[in-house]
């Protein structure tokens, strides 16, 4: 880990807390765990429901920019499942939409994978 990020991580936890902290981070990996399991159905639905709701809670905190990250996932995600959706439906647009369809899923793991991986070294999402 780099000096500053670490030296992030030890400010986050003395201003919210040990416990606070943890918390925070459990709720930001249940998220991404939601996520991980959209093939199960809802799962991302209630993922950013969860990122709406404890929003206040992580400003300020290395877990805003992963909440960032996760609510920008479902929504972008949504977008391009729903397009992919239409066009598989229609003659020519299967042509394009199950290659669609097959990207964004990959984009998806791509997307919750790095964001759980940066979660658990306890790093930034946006590094500016």
């Amino acid at each position: 880990m780099v000096e500053s990020e670490t030296q992030t991580e030890h400010t986050q936890i003395l201003s919210t807390g040990v416990e606070n902290y943890e918390n925070l981070k459990d709720i930001t990996t249940l998220v991404y765990l939601l996520q991980a399991i959209a093939f199960v159905g809802f799962t991302p639905v209630i993922g950013v429901i969860i990122n709406y709701f404890k929003r206040s809670d992580v400003e300020g905190s290395i877990f805003e920019s992963h909440f960032r990250w996760q609510i920008r996932t479902f929504w972008w995600g949504l977008f391009w499942y729903a397009l992919s959706s239409v066009l598989i439906f229609t003659w020519i647009g299967a042509l394009i939409g199950f290659p669609i369809l097959g990207i964004i899923t990959v984009w998806w793991i791509y997307r919750f994978v790095r964001g759980w991986l940066r979660l658990n070294k306890s790093l930034l999402m946006y590094v500016s």
